[in-house]
């Protein structure tokens, strides 16, 4: 019997893939026929995953990359892998980022800063440049930005900053790739349930992000890799160089004010220090 699911006989490649938007991206785009092979620095989470995965989707070929993303030579050897499942690249998903941490600008040094670009907008950066003279034409790249490159958030200037210049990069280099045949987009979600935001679910912080949500809920990992799913398969073969929101339609309003939670993580003096342009030394 012929397998006549939409991405049949195709591979991708996931950095972050032990990540929520990773894994449920991929389960998404096994369902549809895809191999997969997941990326991220811990060879026993992806494990797991690769288990949950083959749970999940009957007969999924999942294949494993222990690396770090912000390695050029440790993606270029992933991409080997992913590329030798069947002799073609036809998806990248870009899924790396996350911030140093809720800080005030005017308490984050140098090397907080350099992180947040180098974790969300150097790993995109080097998943593309390498994934792309091994894509087949009429391949698919889907990065993740992050509603905070549209609404700015205090305490994520970094994390901000990086995926706004992440958005600016899927334009630029939609620009590039078209010719080569080669589509880039970027889903931005909005808050949404993950192993690593276990603060912003708790209350009173979940509540005040969803009475910025005409929906009413925040997200789940399935509401972005469907997303994921769209910006990866023939569906969307005519977009390119577009970064779209799946966020309850947060982006209609505004973030909330977590002052009070910064207070809570620095004390009330420290950031009234901020506020005043004189940030506490040390």
């Amino acid at each position: 019997m012929s397998d006549n699911r939409p991405l049949t006989g195709m591979t991708a490649f996931i950095t972050g893939g032990s990540g929520a938007i990773g894994r449920y991206s991929a389960k998404w785009l096994l369902r549809d026929g895809a191999a997969v092979l997941l990326m991220a620095r811990h060879m026993e989470v992806l494990e797991k995953a690769r288990a949950e995965l083959r749970g999940a989707v009957a007969g999924a070929r999942v294949e494993l990359y222990a690396g770090d993303a912000r390695n050029a030579e440790h993606v270029k050897a992933a991409l080997a892998q992913a590329y030798a499942v069947a002799g073609r690249l036809d998806i990248v998903v870009a899924t790396v980022g996350g911030s140093v941490g809720y800080r005030p600008l005017l308490m984050c040094s140098e090397e907080d800063f350099r992180k947040d670009l180098e974790i969300n907008l150097l790993t995109t950066f080097i998943a593309v440049r390498y994934s792309v003279p091994m894509m087949t034409r009429g391949g698919a790249i889907v990065c993740i930005s992050s509603t905070a490159a549209k609404m700015p958030f205090n305490g994520l200037v970094g994390y901000g900053t990086a995926k706004g210049g992440l958005e600016n990069f899927v334009q630029g280099a939609a620009e590039e790739l078209g010719a080569a045949g080669i589509r880039i987009n970027a889903v931005r979600p909005g808050l949404m349930r993950a192993n690593n935001n276990d603060r912003l679910m708790q209350e009173p912080i979940h509540g005040k992000f969803v009475e910025q949500m005409p929906l009413g809920r925040t997200g789940e990992p399935d509401d972005i890799a469907a997303a994921v799913r769209y910006l990866a398969g023939p569906e969307s073969s005519w977009m390119t160089g577009q970064s779209f929101a799946v966020d309850g339609g947060h982006e209609l309003r505004r973030n909330p004010d977590l002052g009070f939670m910064m207070e809570q993580m620095y004390g009330a003096q420290a950031m009234a220090a901020v506020r005043s342009g004189k940030p506490p030394r040390g």
